[in-house]
C-alpha cells in the first residue's frame, strides 16, 4: 500500500469514528427518552460518545494533516467531515460536564427560598419520582443563592387576574404540559419534558397581589437527578423574563 493511501485511509478512519460517535451520543438520549434504558445508562453512552468524538477528532486531524500536505482531495475532503462531526459530536457533552462541575448538585430552584410555592396536582405524577417535592430548606436556599443570584420574584403592576392570564399563556406557548390552572388561588402547575433524554420537571407558578401590584413566584424541580446542571434556574429566568416583557 502506498504511502498516500495510508494517510487517506487514516482520514476515512477519522470519518468513520465520528459518525459512529455521533450516532451513540443520538441514540443515548433517545433509548432514555423512550424508556429503553435507564437515564445513567444514557450518560454512560453519551460519555463514551464524547471519547470517540475525541479520538476521531485527533485521528482526523492527522488525515487532515498528511493528506492536505500531499493534495490528495479525497482524503482532505474526509478528514475536514471527520472533524466537523466529531466537533458537533463532542461539544455538547464536554460542555455538559464543565457546566456540571461548576453549578451546586441541586435540582430544586424556586425564587422565593423561604416560602417556596407548593407542588399539589402533580405531586401524583411524581410517586415513583426519587426526587421529593418537599422542600430541601436552608442549606439549598444558600446554594442557590451563590449560584443563581438573578434567581428573584417579578414584581409588576398590574393586577393578579392580567398577569395569571399572561403567565397561563405563556405556559401553553412554551409547549409545557399544564397539569392545573386555579385562578382563584393564583396557581399554575405544569410539566417541562426536556428534547434530548425526555427529562420531566416540574413547575409551579404562584401569582399575588402585593403593594398595589403583582408578584410572581415560581420554582422548578427535576424528577430525578442530584444535579440539574443548571437547567431549573435558566428555565425560571427565562420564563420570568419573557412574561415580564409581555406584560410591559
Amino acid at each position: 500500500m502506498t504511502t498516500h493511501r495510508r494517510w487517506s485511509r487514516l482520514a476515512i478512519t477519522g470519518l468513520a469514528l465520528a459518525l459512529i460517535a455521533i450516532h451513540v451520543a443520538a441514540l443515548a438520549g433517545i433509548g432514555s427518552r423512550m424508556g429503553f434504558w435507564h437515564f445513567s445508562t444514557g450518560f454512560t453512552l453519551l460519555k463514551w460518545a464524547a471519547i470517540l468524538a475525541l479520538v476521531s477528532l485527533a485521528t482526523s486531524l492527522l488525515g487532515l494533516w498528511f493528506t492536505g500536505v500531499r493534495k490528495r482531495r479525497r482524503g482532505t475532503l474526509m478528514a475536514v467531515l471527520g472533524l466537523i462531526v466529531a466537533m458537533v459530536t463532542a461539544t455538547p457533552p464536554l460542555l455538559w460536564m464543565q457546566r456540571a462541575a461548576e453549578v451546586p448538585r441541586i435540582h430544586d430552584i424556586s425564587t422565593d427560598t423561604t416560602d417556596p410555592p407548593r407542588f399539589d396536582a402533580v405531586v401524583p405524577l411524581r410517586r415513583e419520582a426519587p426526587n421529593p417535592v418537599v422542600y430541601g430548606g436552608a442549606e439549598i436556599a444558600a446554594q442557590q443563592r451563590q449560584a443563581y443570584p438573578e434567581i428573584q420574584p417579578l414584581m409588576v403592576d398590574q393586577a393578579p387576574d392580567e398577569v395569571f392570564e399572561q403567565a397561563l399563556a405563556l405556559v401553553q406557548a412554551r409547549g409545557w404540559q399544564v397539569v392545573a390552572a386555579d385562578a382563584e388561588a393564583g396557581r399554575i402547575e405544569a410539566t417541562d419534558t426536556t428534547f434530548w433524554f425526555g427529562f420531566k420537571d416540574d413547575v409551579v407558578i404562584r401569582v399575588r397581589a402585593q403593594n398595589g401590584g403583582t408578584r410572581v413566584d415560581m420554582r422548578s424541580l427535576s424528577r430525578v437527578g442530584l444535579s440539574d446542571v443548571g437547567t431549573n434556574a435558566r428555565r425560571i429566568h427565562g420564563f420570568l423574563r419573557a412574561l415580564k416583557a409581555r406584560l410591559s
